[in-house]
């Protein structure tokens, strides 16, 4: 079974850092790409970032390029993403993802989510 838990979120002001972690199994971690996703309070499921099976090339929605990292440690199955700089609007659920947004879009197995809130 895949299972996909999301840890780390919180309340941070603006301009304060939050790391993601995303546990995952049920499944070979190290041969999947990994994606973060994230939904805004009254907005529709946004692509954020993902990240190929190794770990070496990465992609980033220009809304958080330059602000956020993505990355994947395959020794213990688990994804994180570095989020810096944060803006309120950077609030949302952030959800661990298994697959490629570029090959299936949003429709893909995501996890329980973490809640981000970006606010003084």
């Amino acid at each position: 079974e895949v299972r996909l838990m999301e840890s780390g979120g919180g309340l941070v002001q603006p301009g304060g850092s939050l790391r993601l972690s995303c546990a995952a199994s049920g499944f070979i971690f190290s041969s999947e790409v990994m994606t973060w996703l994230r939904q805004a309070p009254g907005k529709g499921l946004e692509w954020v970032s993902s990240i190929n099976s190794v770990g070496d090339a990465k992609w980033y929605a220009n809304s958080v390029k330059g602000r956020f990292t993505i990355s994947k440690d395959n020794a213990k199955n688990t994804l994180y993403l570095q989020l810096n700089s944060l803006k309120t609007e950077d609030t949302a659920m952030y959800y661990c993802a298994k697959g490629s947004y570029f090959v299936y879009g949003l429709n893909i197995y995501r996890g329980q989510g973490t809640q981000v809130t970006v606010s003084s």
